[in-house]
């Protein structure tokens, strides 16, 4: 039985605070679909107080002011003690979400403990400041804090997102404002612990978790500097819309519809084994997800065998178990999404090779099967809308440039990856989908270079030099000549 957490005050400028509202958030495990904590919803009002504390931190406080070696002191212990509580975190996080708790611990919490730790070295080595010869004289560039950062995470990877985040913000100097999902929000508050005992000024950070109408007067407020919001298409788009009216700077990371390209030349075994975990991860609940795998038709079938094999022997139950592969969905609206896109996929002509509904004695939670289509394709609506559940596409081609056609056939551009036996011609393969991140008989996320998508997948860059860059504003200074 799963101990019921409950907060009765909200994290403002880096206290723990009685909310200046009255409502309420309960967090229910989609497990055992029983409450299992609930924190305060922040209100507009404490966002008013929020805003103008963060505001005050940046303008007048010492955090901006203090060296990067301070800056990234403070950050350092952030990371150090998510490192310690990171199993602590994952089974908050799995509880929350139905993440399995082996996946939890890897890309949840350590997940996050890299990202912050990346992000010191990125930190640690960018030019704040470089002279240049102009083309009228010498020249000062200089990159300064962009201010107060209306950071806006979902519920798939919590504090992952959120140290793409506070990472970047924090080091440069910003103040932010964390507002996490309410169907996971309960990590967060441990983050807010961490924050408070790692030494953060007064102001520099607050978290409230709320729901839409809330977020959305959050990222509206004129004493926001900079949105960072990762979701969903429609929200981003609504986030673009409302931060417009004030020019408020924003970075999107939205969906994805990924494909993974199976060369004639890949090893089949080592491809599955690559895919699989690529297309089913975090229960098929993330952005990156390889969830379109394009076969060569000379060899499709045993590809699709040889998928639904293994989709078929993935361990699905209790997101708490270590031995679970694939978890429950996060609310009941997501497992009726996907049984939906199920309904659709078969109605389109598609074949399910594996899954296809609910896991048999698993009655109660929101599950469903890992499930693989066949015989799809591309203008199926299966293969183009973003599902964001264990539903996986197997679309056949025939030469080469179908494939690279298909896979840009899309509307999304957030990752894939290619599988042959010739690295170099993968890599030529790479060159030519457009998406923002692109793997070679591999699939990871590297946080010293640059994440984020092409076309409906978003705008700017998280991790690395480029991301950083996002949370900095570009000053030209003109200098006198012989300076």
């Amino acid at each position: 039985m799963t101990e019921l957490v409950e907060h009765g005050q909200l994290f403002i400028g880096g206290e723990w605070t009685d909310p200046l509202g009255t409502g309420t958030i309960r967090i229910v495990s989609p497990h055992t679909e029983q409450v299992i904590g609930s924190v305060p919803h922040a209100s507009e009002a404490d966002v008013d107080r929020a805003v103008a504390l963060a505001r005050k931190a940046f303008d007048e406080g010492p955090w901006p002011r203090l060296s990067l070696e301070e800056r990234i002191a403070v950050v350092s212990r952030i990371k150090d003690a998510i490192a310690v509580r990171h199993e602590e975190i994952a089974r908050s996080i799995s509880s929350q979400n139905g993440s399995p708790y082996s996946w939890s611990v890897l890309a949840q919490a350590l997940g996050a403990m890299m990202v912050y730790d990346s992000a010191i070295k990125v930190a640690a080595a960018y030019p704040y400041e470089e002279r240049r010869q102009g083309a009228l004289g010498p020249i000062l560039v200089r990159r300064e804090p962009v201010g107060v950062v209306a950071a806006v995470i979902p519920w798939n990877v919590p504090q992952f997102v959120a140290a793409a985040k506070l990472a970047p913000a924090l080091l440069t100097g910003s103040s932010v404002i964390l507002k996490p999902s309410p169907e996971a929000p309960l990590d967060s508050f441990i983050l807010a612990d961490i924050a408070r005992e790692a030494g953060l000024p007064e102001g520099v950070l607050s978290v409230l978790p709320a729901d839409r109408e809330v977020s959305e007067y959050l990222v509206g407020h004129p004493g926001v500097d900079k949105v960072a919001f990762t979701g969903s298409v429609a929200a981003g788009k609504r986030v673009m819309e409302v931060a417009a009216r004030n020019l408020t700077r924003v970075t999107l990371e939205l969906g994805g519809k990924s494909a993974a390209v199976i060369l004639p030349d890949a090893d089949l075994a080592a491809t599955v084994a690559g895919i699989v975990p690529a297309a089913w991860m975090n229960n098929g609940q993330a952005c990156v997800a390889q969830t379109r795998i394009l076969a060569p038709r000379s060899r499709y079938e045993e590809v699709a065998e040889a998928l639904a094999a293994a989709a078929g022997a993935l361990v699905v139950g209790d997101p708490l178990d270590p031995a679970t592969q694939l978890g429950p969905l996060v609310a009941q609206r997501q497992q009726q999404r996907s049984l939906d896109y199920i309904r659709i996929g078969q109605e389109e002509g598609a074949k399910v090779l594996a899954g296809g509904g609910r896991p048999a004695g698993l009655e109660r939670g929101w599950y469903v099967e890992p499930t693989l289509f066949g015989d799809v394709d591309n203008s199926m609506r299966i293969a183009r809308e973003e599902i964001f559940g264990p539903v996986v596409c197997l679309i056949p081609y025939g030469d080469e440039a179908e494939a690279v056609r298909v896979a840009n056939d899309s509307e999304f551009g957030l990752s894939g990856s290619v599988w042959t036996a010739d690295v170099e011609h993968g890599i030529d393969f790479a060159r030519s989908v457009r998406t923002g991140t692109f793997n070679v008989n591999t699939f990871s996320l590297d946080m010293l270079g640059p994440f984020g998508g092409y076309k409906n997948s978003g705008v700017g860059r998280e991790f690395g030099p480029e991301g950083l860059s996002e949370y900095l504003e570009h000053k030209m200074i003109h200098l006198p000549a012989g300076a």
